[in-house]
């Protein structure tokens, strides 16, 4: 017998409980914003959060493409999802970015990702070495971790997701989660 499997007991394989999908926009003000947000709604089914739009100046990545003066929103699904479903949902968003891009440049970042009662994850497309990758060309991002009660940031996560507004929304959406999850599994 292994003595790490003594020590922790054989692991059983089970699939995990479903997560919250979650969307963070950036856009800039030429952005058709609320028609994107119908297509989501269209592909991801009912919306139950969508956040005021927060001003973005967290960073200038995005200015070469997208301008200065962008925004942000979060959304959040009444559907659980599970986990390995993150890929396809990021693919389609990538190709609805397209959709709402000028002149070859987006107007809309579109982040999918989903909130656990352990973390939440974002998918990417760029890997890194804290990012595996989930196929489809699409990488998980682990940007917060819930720990001591609280979404606590690590080394590596974007500044706007670790302060402490969005924090807070995030809870908030992982006390939603919570109550959804215990309603659909009847716990």
């Amino acid at each position: 017998m292994c003595i790490v499997d003594a020590f922790y007991g054989m692991s059983k394989l089970q699939e995990p409980r479903p997560v919250k999908l979650i969307i963070g926009l950036i856009y800039s003000q030429n952005a058709k914003v609320d028609e994107c947000i119908e297509r989501l709604r269209d592909s991801f089914g009912d919306i139950d959060f969508i956040s005021n739009r927060l001003s973005f100046q967290f960073t200038s990545y995005y200015e070469k493409e997208m301008g200065k003066d962008l925004s942000r929103k979060i959304i959040s699904f009444k559907k659980l999802i599970k986990r390995d479903e993150l890929a396809d949902i990021k693919v389609f968003t990538t190709k609805l970015e397209r959709t709402f891009s000028m002149t070859g440049k987006r107007t809309i970042n579109i982040d999918p990702g989903y909130i656990a009662h352990e973390h939440l994850i974002l998918a990417t497309g760029k890997g890194y070495y804290h990012r595996p990758y989930l196929g489809k060309g699409v990488y998980a991002d682990l940007t917060l971790v819930f720990r001591n009660k609280e979404f606590q940031t690590l080394e590596w996560t974007y500044p706007d997701y670790g302060g402490e507004d969005l924090r807070r929304l995030f809870k908030e959406l992982r006390e939603s989660y919570t109550l959804q999850l215990a309603e659909e599994l009847g716990e």
